[in-house]
């Protein structure tokens, strides 16, 4: 086997493992974090400081009975949120998490795989995980998760829409749909008379990222943006009949999905593996645990919004917004104007 291959294969697997890793201690952070909001205490009985907490919450939905509603599509039932869970880890094959290292004399990428349309590969597996909500609101045979599995179907489509065109400024600007090319430019200094800015995305294209911020919440289905399991109208949404660990098959892929969206957004717009030190890995971290919080942090202040007011959010401000912001870095590009 090609040693580049072989190399690809065992860096995929070790961030794999980190993924599922930090899909379990993603909601201890989230109960910790809401808990320190609300004045509360979070989890602190199982083990050090509630550490050992995710690991219980595992095993005690691996305990809980499997229940198959009698008239269900059973094999779409089963399938649906393994499809969820398998296709979440999918899309960090292509964020870079830096350029290589030596190990053992053989150069290493500390990527999976670079290739020239990576942004439109994670856009298109990210859509793809609709596809477990939709099936298993369907084959539930409740109306009720029916009605979420088709809300997530429109909120998707919508917000797809509005994510994709969010970042159509960026490549204009990088000229380059390779997340590895793209952190590379980002890692460019900006020369402004006295003042040495970073080449960060987020300077020149701050309404984009606004916009790329509320699709990509709404993209992963979290508060105040979670109306296909909005308790309150529809018990639980798509997932009302599912219970124990195929329950949590859809609860773990919706973390893994706020995790690697923060990476990409840390990737895209705020220069990736870049810093003001050193370069390295864990800026990446850093600056993806900022977007994490902000997710808990919305959830935790903002009330819910109603079907209406998401969907006219999508289609009569973020739409026209985020073309106005296409139509003037094409012609900030075209022009040659400023510090573009």
């Amino acid at each position: 086997m090609d040693a580049n291959l072989l190399s690809s294969y065992i860096f995929a697997v070790v961030v794999l493992n980190v993924l599922l890793g930090l899909m379990a201690y993603m909601t201890y952070f989230e109960r910790k974090v809401m808990a320190a909001m609300q004045d509360r205490v979070g989890p602190n009985r199982t083990g050090p400081v509630g550490l050992l907490q995710p690991i219980a919450d595992g095993i005690k939905l691996l305990t809980k009975e499997d229940i198959i509603p009698k008239h269900a599509d059973r094999r779409i039932f089963l399938l649906a949120p393994l499809l969820s869970f398998v296709l979440a880890p999918v899309a960090a094959a292509v964020i870079p998490f830096g350029d290589s290292i030596n190990v053992f004399g053989h150069e290493v990428n500390l990527y999976v795989a670079d290739i020239n349309v990576a942004a439109l590969y994670f856009l298109a597996i990210g859509s793809m995980g609709v596809y477990g909500i939709i099936l298993g609101g369907y084959a539930s045979a409740n109306r009720y998760s029916l009605l979420g599995g088709l809300r997530s179907a429109a909120q998707v489509i919508s917000y797809e829409i509005i994510l994709g065109l969010s970042l159509i400024g960026v490549f204009i600007l990088s000229g380059s749909l390779s997340l590895v090319e793209i952190v590379s430019q980002q890692s460019e200094t900006l020369n402004l008379g006295p003042l040495q800015l970073p080449n960060w995305f987020i300077l020149s294209q701050p309404l984009a990222f606004v916009i790329f911020l509320i699709a990509a919440v709404a993209e992963t289905n979290r508060a105040p943006f979670d109306l296909p399991e909005a308790e309150t109208e529809l018990i639980g949404g798509f997932h009302t009949e599912y219970s124990g660990f195929r329950f949590s098959f859809f609860f773990l892929a919706e973390y893994i999905s706020m995790i690697i969206i923060s990476l990409f957004a840390a990737t895209i717009f705020l220069g990736g593996t870049d810093g003001p030190i050193r370069d390295g890995v864990w800026w990446l971290a850093i600056k993806a645990a900022i977007f994490l919080f902000f997710y808990i942090w919305l959830r935790t202040t903002v009330p819910r919004f109603r079907y209406d007011q998401l969907m006219g959010l999508a289609w009569k401000v973020l739409l026209p917004l985020v073309l106005i912001n296409i139509l003037l870095t094409g012609f900030i590009r075209l022009w040659g104007l400023g510090m573009l």
